[in-house]
Formats: C-alpha cells, structure tokens, sequence
C-alpha cells in the first residue's frame, strides 16, 4: 500500500514527537550524572565525573546492585524451565482446559503490577504465612519473567512443527532424548533471547519487588527510589540510573539480534 505524501510527513512528525518524548528524559539523566553542581541545576555550567566515582565507591548501590543481579538471574533460570515445560505442554499436546491454562500462564504480564504485588503479598503472608525474604522476591519475579520464555518457545515450537519430534520417537527415542537432541538445538535461540528479556524485566523491576521483597532487602531499583530526594544523592542516583539503563539495554539488544538472525 502506498502512502500518500502528507500522510507519511504526518506519521514522521509523530514519530519523532514520541521519539523525543520517550528519549529526551534519558538523555537528562545522562546529563545529570556529569553535572558539576549536586543540586544539578540548569543549564550546565561545569561537568565532572566526581558523581561517577563517588557511585562505583558506594557499598549501598553495589550491594543493591548485586541484589538486583542474584533476584534476575535467579527468575531467569526458574522462568527458562517452567516457560519451556509450559510451552511443550501447550504447543504439543491436547487436553482438557488448555486455552484457560495459556491464558494464566500469560496473565500476569498484562495485569497491572501493583494488583500482582498486593496479591503476592496477601499470599505470602497471610495465605501461606511465610515471611518476604529472597525467596517470595524470586517467586516473584518468576511469575511474570515466566511469559518472556513461555511466549518465544511456543512461537519458535509452532513453526518448527512436530515432524522431526516424530521421526526421533518412531526411531525408539524417548522423550527426555528427544528433547535433548532434537528438540532443544531447534529452539535454543528463542530460549536466549526469552532468558534475555527475563533478565532485563527482573532487573529493573520495582513495584512488585516493593510488595515482596521485604524490608532487609534492598534492589537496585528501590535503592533508587530511596536515594532520590536525599540531600547531595541525586547526582549519584543519575549515575546509577544510566548503568541501570546500560544493563537493561544490552540483553535486549541481544534479543533483538538473535530474533532478527533466525528469521533471516
């Protein structure tokens, strides 16, 4: 379909609208980590990478940091083996209530995360009576990096047909061998890039982290979130946003190649 000139002039308008309006934010950011003034005032009058020093030397963000980094990893290895077996179980077989079971598998991806915390957190502690620990955090976590795997692994099985699945079995392998030398190789790609994604979405995670984590735990984005208004700590907290962007950014990017490279 071809586009008339004023239209594609007005999609290109838009685009750079919502462009600016998501980028711009982000490049304050960046700007404040090398403000010289602590009150990061405006426009720029001197810059300096103090900020960046005195961040790398902080024990509370390298500890939310390393918090952030153990929950993600964590969610990631729980969600690539219960969003594969999930995946297999939807995509190759029948059963009594599938379509139900797929859509909860996927629901806590779209429901809002402040309703998933408040209801984890009434699980938790009152439903099961356990106390917020790194635990309930990585279960979690789990709940909704589950979806990034499940949904790349079903979408990758459904192409990929059951063709060569039955061929192994009809030639007396089982199921564990089938899946270790026929099925796994075809969709490991698509496992990465879901334990990519998983991994950025644990790591930035903030308002279910809020309603789980408890209070001796502290993440790298509710270090933040405590950090920000505290007297000379917001050029310091620019700092660590901008790695945190830089982290989250870089599995992402992966994903995105590795996605393009198998549909080349």
């Amino acid at each position: 379909m071809e586009l008339r000139r004023g239209t594609k002039i007005m999609f290109g308008v838009a685009s750079v609208i919502v462009l600016m309006f998501i980028y711009i934010p982000l490049m304050v950011v960046a700007l404040n980590s090398i403000n010289g003034d602590a009150s990061l005032t405006w426009p720029i009058r001197s810059v300096t990478l103090e900020w960046w020093v005195r961040a790398f030397h902080s024990q509370g963000a390298l500890q939310a940091v390393s918090t952030s980094l153990e929950v993600a990893a964590a969610a990631t290895v729980c969600a690539l083996v219960l969003g594969t077996l999930c995946a297999l179980a939807l995509q190759r077989y029948e059963f009594f209530g599938k379509s139900a079971i797929s859509l909860l598998v996927v629901l806590p991806i779209a429901l809002p995360g402040i309703v998933t915390g408040i209801a984890l957190n009434n699980a938790f502690t009152t439903m099961v009576g356990i106390r917020l620990s790194m635990f309930t955090l990585v279960v979690a976590h789990v709940t909704f990096c589950i979806v990034t795997v499940y949904n790349n692994a079903f979408a990758r099985l459904g192409q990929l047909g059951e063709h060569a699945e039955e061929a192994s079995s009809d030639l007396g392998a089982g199921v564990w061998d089938t899946f270790r030398l026929v099925t796994f190789p075809r969709i490991k790609s698509a496992l990465f890039a879901g334990g990519l994604l998983a991994f950025a979405l644990s790591f930035d995670e903030i308002v279910v982290t809020t309603f789980t984590a408890g209070q001796d735990i502290t993440t790298l984005p509710i270090w933040i979130m405590n950090n920000m208004f505290r007297p000379h700590q917001a050029p310091i907290v620019a700092v660590v946003a901008v790695v945190m962007v830089l982290v989250s950014l870089i599995p992402l990017w992966i994903s995105q190649r590795i996605s393009a490279e198998d549909e080349d």
